[in-house]
């Protein structure tokens, strides 16, 4: 199941990790109805029935008094990818009344706000991006040496269209974001452009390819970016080869950049496949479906491909062999145009 399909990349494209080492263990609900409820949900997931699953841990949740943490976290799973924007909410309210360590405040507060962010692109309020703005500002205030609470604060200001104070927040995360943090060129984006705050754009990722170039999307401003997911094990993947080296072909020496992304494991099959089948684009390997770009993009099903236009904004979003040739004529002209190329 995927939690988007890149309608609402606004948020869940670069959702970032929170300041914690690893992912703390939550223990299940003491109530024993709350256990036997809770371990129905479990099975419900096994089974991929997530309505149903999502329901238990609810009433789990509330069996157990509000206080079964381990329901609260699926709660927060599952309550954006169904919909479900009290389960969710109620889930983070509950987890910030429990208080603790201020590092585990922070990281309530940040997740609420991501919530938030979320219901806000789909429901397009801007009251809803407000309430983001406040937690996420409570998780600053309780941690300031949190940049990725400060970035995503900036997108909140930015979506409710107050784009100076936007602008102060991409600054700060500027000065305290790790040299190699990929949303570094993105925030300096916004700085330079609020609109793209408010746009469709694409995640904010850096791959290192085949051939050992480091590259991040915004590197490729200007340029048209297929992104191809695929996989050597993958048959209708290999059916679809053909086509992007028709792709390679035709549009070569145009502001087009294909990049491939291999879901393979097998690090030293995947080279051999790429040199023998002469992908002569751009390629990388991300692992099978739990990749860093796989993962950013929600990607659960191959091949699978993104049209990205010079400006960095989402176009299209084809599971299986899709006709492009036509869409990406139009955005390579246009970025032609718009970028003097």
């Amino acid at each position: 199941m995927r939690r988007t399909l890149f309608c609402l990349m606004l948020l869940l494209f670069a959702l970032p990790a929170a300041p914690q080492d690893e992912k703390p263990q939550y223990v299940g609900p003491t109530n024993e109805k709350a256990q036997k409820t809770y371990k129905e949900g479990k099975d419900y997931l096994k089974r991929r029935d997530y309505a149903a699953a999502l329901d238990s841990f609810k009433k789990a949740d509330k069996q157990d008094g509000g206080h079964c943490r381990a329901c609260q976290e699926e709660m927060k799973k599952y309550g954006p990818e169904l919909r479900d924007w009290k389960a969710a909410e109620t889930a983070s309210e509950e987890i910030i009344s429990e208080g603790g360590s201020d590092k585990d405040k922070a990281i309530a507060h940040f997740d609420y706000g991501i919530t938030l962010m979320e219901e806000g692109n789909e429901k397009h309020k801007e009251e809803i991006y407000a309430r983001a703005h406040d937690e996420l500002a409570k998780a600053i205030a309780v941690t300031p040496d949190f940049p990725q609470a400060i970035f995503w604060d900036g997108r909140a200001l930015g979506m409710m269209k107050q784009d100076d104070a936007a602008k102060a927040q991409f600054q700060l995360f500027l000065r305290d974001a790790k040299p190699d943090d990929a949303r570094r060129k993105r925030a300096q984006r916004y700085i330079d452009d609020p609109d793209l705050v408010r746009a469709r754009m694409a995640p904010a990722f850096s791959v290192t390819t085949i051939d050992g170039q480091h590259i991040s999307l915004d590197d490729l401003t200007g340029k048209v970016v297929l992104i191809d997911f695929w996989a050597t094990w993958c048959g209708p993947c290999r059916e679809a080869l053909p086509h992007i080296h028709e792709i390679a072909k035709k549009f070569q020496g145009q502001p087009l950049v294909i990049l491939s992304v291999s879901l393979d494991s097998d690090d030293q099959k995947w080279r051999d496949f790429v040199a023998k089948d002469g992908m002569v684009w751009l390629n990388c390997r991300d692992g099978y479906f739990k990749g860093p770009v796989a993962t950013l993009d929600g990607v659960d099903a191959i091949p699978h491909t993104f049209t990205i236009d010079s400006d960095g904004v989402l176009q299209e979003e084809h599971i299986g062999d899709a006709s492009l040739e036509g869409k990406l004529k139009k955005l390579i002209a246009r970025a032609n145009e718009s970028h003097g190329q």
